[in-house]
């Protein structure tokens, strides 16, 4: 790969991965406006290894109050605020684990048509401005009843779709539960952790058993451009949100959605 192709790539990775606006469909769009080669399984594993430090780092006080406070539920039984979100965490996991076992092979090949890229950027983006204008609440992510961390987690699963956005999908379905908008953006990137994990993991698998060259340079380079701008990303974002709203985002999802038709069509 060349430098610019590894900056532009790691750069829209970590920007993207984080906001409701789909990273899956950026990707896909940055080689067709470009004339680059496939950049490997090896780079995109480099990318998620990024965005994964960045939520991490960002969350690490969050991250560390829960898992000691899960532990400790483990052996106590009792539950506090911490405890109860890791479990919630867990709990919201475990949709998409299923789906993505049951359905990977149809996603990767049915599914990855353009123009169902464009109709899930379009039709949940407009899904995103509803549950934003009409449902929007102030509860916050530690006053979740299970039902709700079910709903979130099912909700998850169809990120599997693409276009759909994880993000998007996850923070979509916590407003139309009435979370604010804060609050459903700090479970989904807390809900985002496990989903890159086992990610990283299937794709470290298949890298492994490819027995592809690695580019250590590059790959390096990946993961410190991806983390920087994921973490920057998370910051903004959340420092952000309660003021601009989803609506901004809704806009781009459709212009994004549309100009993939354009070109496609």
């Amino acid at each position: 790969m060349e430098w610019l192709q590894v900056f532009i790539l790691a750069i829209v990775q970590g920007i993207t991965e984080f906001l409701p606006v789909s990273s899956s469909a950026h990707l896909i769009l940055v080689p067709v406006l470009t004339d680059w080669p496939d950049q490997g399984l090896a780079f995109d594993v480099a990318l998620h290894l990024g965005s994964l430090s960045a939520v991490l780092i960002y969350f690490r006080r969050d991250i560390l109050g829960m898992t000691v406070s899960w532990g400790r539920s483990l052996t106590t039984r009792q539950l506090d605020d911490d405890a109860r979100l890791a479990w919630a965490v867990i709990l919201g996991t475990i949709p998409v684990g299923l789906a993505g076992l049951l359905l990977k092979d149809t996603i990767e090949t049915v599914l990855r048509s353009p123009i169902y890229l464009s109709i899930g950027l379009i039709a949940f983006g407009l899904l995103l401005g509803w549950a934003d204008w009409r449902h929007r609440g102030s509860r916050s992510e530690h006053q979740m009843t299970w039902k709700d961390v079910l709903f979130i987690g099912c909700a998850q699963a169809l990120a599997l779709f693409p276009g759909t956005s994880r993000s998007g999908i996850t923070m979509t379905a916590a407003l139309m539960l009435g979370l604010s908008r804060e609050a459903s953006a700090r479970f989904s990137f807390l809900l985002s952790i496990p989903v890159i994990v086992l990610a990283c993991g299937l794709e470290t698998i298949e890298l492994i058993e490819s027995k592809v060259a690695v580019d250590w340079l590059h790959m390096a380079a990946g993961v410190l451009l991806s983390g920087i701008s994921a973490y920057l990303c998370i910051h903004y974002f959340l420092a952000f949100i309660k003021r601009i709203g989803m609506q901004p985002f809704v806009i781009y999802r459709i212009v994004l959605g549309v100009l993939l038709l354009w070109v496609f069509l």
